[in-house]
């Protein structure tokens, strides 16, 4: 079957599927611009989604890969990780090959936004998929005749079958700030990262791509433009205090995030910025 494209219905919501080579599919939503499935040809899923989240723009959909601009998380004045994550993009572009399906969507600031964050902007999301992998580029304009500077992420929650058999590495090194320890700044001396307890690390300036093992799973992640690396997991008590998780729902997930968090980035008037995750299944 050649790579196609369809519009859906997704939870009650308008989205699109890709429908890529060797039976490779993922499913991005308007709202938001936010991926929220990605299958290899073997059928399995690599994104976290929970059986609990919210799909009618109330609240930002838990799992997938959330856009957070221009915020990340608390770090600022605005809502937490910004107001992307819940308001309508549209289809700017499509394209198939042989080799991929590929979807840009579109965002621009309006009356709501600059109530918020007094800026004009645009933004795309795109998602090309391939057989193995998946990129996902984000890229912000600023329009407006002034300097802005913003923080953000794409706020990756992986699929894991159970996380406290996982393993992440690449980071070894790597100084951390780490949220569930009094943001104390460590470095990290381990091999390789094992889930034991809730996690919420921001690596700085990380210039090596991460490897997740888990089973018979193993997973590539590599990023340019972000220059940090967020590994979260909320474990159980972090989870009882989710409406939209499941009580178990820590154990099948771990977000490994593309992010800009210790550094804003300052984006000139009429200039751009982009930055890429890319997620292969190895």
């Amino acid at each position: 079957m050649k790579p196609s494209i369809e519009t859906i219905q997704f939870h009650g919501i308008d989205a699109l599927r890709l429908n890529g080579p060797r039976g490779a599919s993922a499913v991005i939503s308007t709202l938001g611009g936010q991926v929220l499935s990605w299958q290899t040809p073997d059928g399995r899923e690599h994104l976290y989604l929970s059986e609990q989240a919210v799909f009618d723009g109330s609240v930002p959909i838990r799992g997938g890969i959330p856009v957070c601009f221009p915020q990340f998380s608390s770090l600022g004045d605005l809502p937490k990780h910004g107001f992307l994550r819940t308001r309508p993009w549209s289809v700017n572009a499509e394209r198939c090959s042989d080799d991929f399906a590929l979807v840009t969507l579109e965002i621009a600031d309006d009356e709501a936004t600059r109530a918020l964050w007094p800026h004009t902007f645009s933004a795309e999301i795109t998602l090309m998929l391939e057989a193995d992998r998946i990129d996902v580029e984000f890229c912000v304009v600023n329009t407006g005749g002034e300097a802005f500077d913003f923080t953000g992420a794409l706020h990756t929650y992986l699929r894991l079958v159970q996380v406290e058999d996982a393993a992440l590495e690449g980071l070894h090194g790597y100084e951390y700030r780490d949220a569930a320890d009094g943001d104390r700044i460590i470095r990290d001396s381990g091999t390789e990262l094992i889930v034991e307890g809730m996690l919420d690390r921001v690596y700085h300036d990380v210039k090596r791509p991460q490897m997740l093992q888990a089973g018979n799973l193993s997973l590539a992640i590599q990023s340019q433009g972000f220059p940090d690396v967020v590994v979260w997991n909320p474990w159980v008590e972090g989870c009882a205090g989710m409406k939209d998780m499941p009580a178990d729902g820590w154990r099948q997930m771990l977000c490994v995030e593309a992010a800009i968090v210790r550094q804003p980035v300052m984006l000139p008037a009429g200039e751009e910025w982009y930055g890429r995750q890319t997620l292969v299944a190895v």
